[in-house]
């Protein structure tokens, strides 16, 4: 397990459980980052000329990862960016469903704009609410979190995919940043027209870079507005038009998307397979114990599937004290948000287990 961890220096000093809030930095995306900035240093344009290939290498590897055609992955500095320009490029008089207390970015994007919008609950029945809702008032659009930020609940993605084929005239549009890199997916298989993915969390890639994949047909429901030089520049954009170059209408930054191609080189090396049997076993066994203590809310104890994301009981006390014993968590609703990656390990969960306890008690 402990080859798991190797390459995560932070992990000597904390018990890391707040990978929902920020992932960690690697040390192999740490050196990318440091020979990057030496060369371009030393080679200013001489050397970003040589860049061009890290935005394809980039595209094509997250092509693989997520199985999506490459010339459809277009490249965003951040989720709120990415949605916008998307909202922008429908027509304000759509109806829309969205998830109650869902991430802000997503509400707040469309609560912002003169859509249509109804809400389905996030409880332990939220298939049963969305497939309501939808027979309610079909939406245009239903934009939504894979996976909960407060308290880790995941839609099913086989309900999803059947909702598609029930209701294939709407644009379903999730948002990954909690879930990609957690467990295997297929883009092109699923029920999903877009999804866009912030990877500073799970896939451990650092800040300002981001991802968006499209099904082809989005092209035909979709007019995005922006528009720039970059649109047309490299490889993929001049070939599928302008569609995902309207998405990258400025110069990108061989920095930040250079580190996401690192990072999931590092996710290669290390194996997904490995990596999501260590997430899986995590999450059964934290599920399990937090269960137990009586610390999780009725609406994640009662669903059957769950992710490695979990808002356990506690104030301002709890959560001060986990941090004096060097336990990194985050205060999210009414509660305290843990998180278990791939470097984590059972030693750890029971650590915070034992810490919890030796809390209540005192």
């Amino acid at each position: 397990m402990e080859n798991l961890r190797k390459g995560f220096p932070v992990l000597e000093q904390y018990t890391y459980l707040n990978t929902a809030a920020s992932g960690l930095l690697p040390e192999a995306v740490w050196e990318f980052r440091q020979e990057h900035d030496l060369d371009f240093l030393l080679g200013a344009s001489v050397f970003k000329e040589k860049q061009a290939h890290i935005l394809a290498d980039t595209r094509e590897m997250l092509g693989k990862f997520c199985d999506a055609a490459p010339q459809r992955v277009a490249l965003v500095p951040n989720f709120s960016f990415g949605f916008n320009t998307l909202l922008e490029g429908l027509k304000e008089n759509k109806n829309a469903l969205l998830l109650n207390n869902d991430y802000p970015s997503i509400n707040w994007a469309v609560e912002s704009r003169e859509f249509k919008i109804s809400y389905a609950e996030i409880n332990e029945n939220l298939e049963q609410n969305i497939a309501e809702a939808f027979k309610r008032k079909q939406p245009n659009f239903f934009a939504f979190s894979i996976v909960q930020y407060l308290n880790g609940i995941k839609i099913n993605l086989d309900f999803i995919k059947e909702l598609k084929e029930k209701y294939p005239e709407t644009l379903f549009i999730g948002d990954g940043t909690q879930f990609c890199g957690t467990e295997a997916f297929s883009f092109e298989s699923s029920g999903l027209d877009v999804l866009i993915c912030s990877t500073y969390k799970w896939l451990n890639a650092g800040y300002g870079n981001a991802f968006m994949l499209f099904k082809e047909e989005v092209e035909e429901k979709v007019t995005p507005k922006n528009l720039g030089f970059g649109s047309l520049q490299g490889k993929y954009k001049a070939q599928e038009g302008s569609f995902i170059g309207k998405f990258e209408p400025g110069h990108q930054d061989t920095l930040n998307f250079g580190s996401l191609l690192a990072a999931l080189k590092l996710i290669d090396k290390t194996g997904k397979t490995k990596i999501y049997a260590q997430i899986n076993t995590l999450k059964e066994l934290a599920k399990a114990e937090f269960t137990k203590m009586n610390l999780l809310e009725e609406a994640v104890v009662k669903r059957t599937e769950h992710t490695s994301i979990f808002n356990i009981k506690g104030g301002d006390k709890l959560f001060e004290y986990l941090r004096s014993e060097n336990i990194i968590t985050s205060q999210r609703g009414d509660g305290i948000r843990v998180s278990f990656h791939y470097f984590n390990t059972e030693k750890e969960l029971d650590f915070l287990v034992k810490k919890i306890r030796g809390f209540v008690k005192s």
